[in-house]
């Protein structure tokens, strides 16, 4: 069956449940016949940064000899990017293959389940990953939580490895309200006499990480801050460093060794899709995902390495249910000037969140110019995108796409393919992958 028809069936699924937990995804794993323990896996859980480490640390495998697969999220155009086999986005025919089997698993699933309820997006496409690293015959993979851990699809590996990458306040309705409450759920998914890998996190969670570990016998070890001075990386972002010392911790954990040598070699090469990506042309574009009040205050730390020293002009979207006052804040004298959009209903539904809704343009407009931020309001991303670009044409600076994960597919499609080619790397597509849209 052709990939495209798998991506319509997964938009064609309940984005959430009536209910959290793990019984559906239990369910439709049983009758999958457990791919997720046919190889061994590191769950990556946190509030920034996870989708980062997630591929720095099966690049770092690879790279050390074991065969890796990853699942990430959220996605920004396909849903098959979501699963990545030894560093690239797995092959449409594979796609296709291992939803037909989830497809089918989900029908029978669907039988048993109370009515009204069903097998979800992200429960689908996460054992789809599964079913599709399991074929792969992986020897690991790379699993990165989608929302919190406790009650999350993804709960449902045997990790060997747990990597926290750090705690924030984002999806209160669902974590928590707090530090603490947020970092539970992130904890949850420590399984007994394991290890936590633990990323720099304040001191009541850390407080929190230390006695979860105790509970379950596990062994905890704090990260580094930074990977060492004889590792350069590719990947722009001060942010990126502590990332990748947090993936090379993890790798030696789940190794139990490390080759400085590889890790140099692909901290040379790694680039992570909308991330301080940046898109070389007239103007040059930065591409990046942040999208809560601490994203957004690494992005303002790290942007004048990428955009030469100039603040850019920002075509900014934020989520609804975001803290964009805060993110604003974090944001002003960082940028120059803002053309405040929205993300379009289609790329919310496609990317896994439908219903979701964009912070009105007028709104957010109101909210960068209280904070010192000249801003323009243009609901139309398109036209938000033009009118940014023939700014920082006119003044020499660099554009920045940022806010959120669902403007930068939106935004990477309508930009010119020729102009802003995307980069071979590491974690993005190379020259035989599906063109990068």
């Amino acid at each position: 069956m052709a990939a495209d028809r798998w991506e319509a069936y997964l938009d064609s699924l309940e984005a959430l449940g009536w209910r959290f937990g793990l019984e559906r995804m239990q369910r439709l794993t049983s009758l999958l016949g457990l791919p997720q323990n046919r190889f061994g896996s590191i769950h990556v859980v946190g509030t920034n940064g996870k989708s980062s480490v997630t591929q720095m640390i099966a690049a770092l495998l690879e790279a050390h000899g074991t065969s890796t697969g990853a699942c990430i999220s959220p996605h920004f155009v396909r849903w098959a990017e979501r699963v990545q086999i030894g560093g690239a986005e797995i092959a449409p025919q594979e796609f296709a293959a291992a939803m037909e089997r989830v497809a089918q698993a989900a029908e029978v699933a669907n039988r048993s389940l109370e009515e009204g309820d069903a097998i979800t997006q992200f429960e689908a496409a996460t054992a789809g990953a599964f079913v599709a690293m399991a074929a792969a015959q992986v020897q690991a993979g790379v699993v990165e939580a989608g929302l919190g851990g406790r009650l999350d699809a993804t709960n449902v590996i045997q990790s060997k490895v747990t990597v926290l990458t750090s705690v924030g306040l984002d999806h209160t309705e669902w974590l928590g309200d707090t530090l603490t409450e947020i970092a539970a759920e992130k904890l949850a998914v420590l399984r007994d006499g394991t290890t936590l890998v633990l990323g720099t996190v304040p001191e009541e969670v850390a407080a929190l990480a230390r006695e979860t570990a105790d509970q379950r016998g596990a062994r905890l070890l704090p990260a580094p801050a930074d990977p060492g001075d004889d590792i350069s990386l590719r990947a722009a972002g001060s942010f990126q460093r502590h990332n990748f010392a947090l993936a090379m911790a993890a790798t030696e954990t789940f190794l139990g060794r490390i080759d400085r040598e590889a890790c140099r070699d692909v901290a040379a090469r790694l680039l992570i899709p909308g991330r301080l990506e940046l898109l070389e042309g007239d103007p040059p574009v930065i591409l990046d995902a942040a999208h809560n009040p601490d994203g957004a205050a690494a992005l303002a730390e790290s942007l004048p390495a990428v955009s030469g020293g100039r603040q850019p002009v920002c075509c900014l979207a934020v989520l609804a249910d975001k803290d964009a006052a805060a993110m604003v804040a974090a944001l002003a004298g960082a940028v120059e000037r803002a053309i405040c959009t929205e993300v379009p209903a289609d790329a919310l539904a496609h990317g896994g969140r439908p219903g979701a809704r964009s912070l009105p343009a007028a709104e957010l407009g109101g909210l960068c110019e209280r904070a010192g931020i000249p801003a323009e309001a243009e609901p139309e991303l398109d036209a938000a995108l033009g009118r940014a670009g023939e700014l920082a044409r006119a003044e020499g600076r660099a554009l920045l796409v940022a806010g959120s994960h669902y403007a930068l597919g939106t935004a990477r499609a309508l930009l010119d393919a020729t102009t802003h080619p995307r980069p071979p790397g590491v974690g993005a597509p190379g020259p035989d992958s599906p063109p990068a849209v």
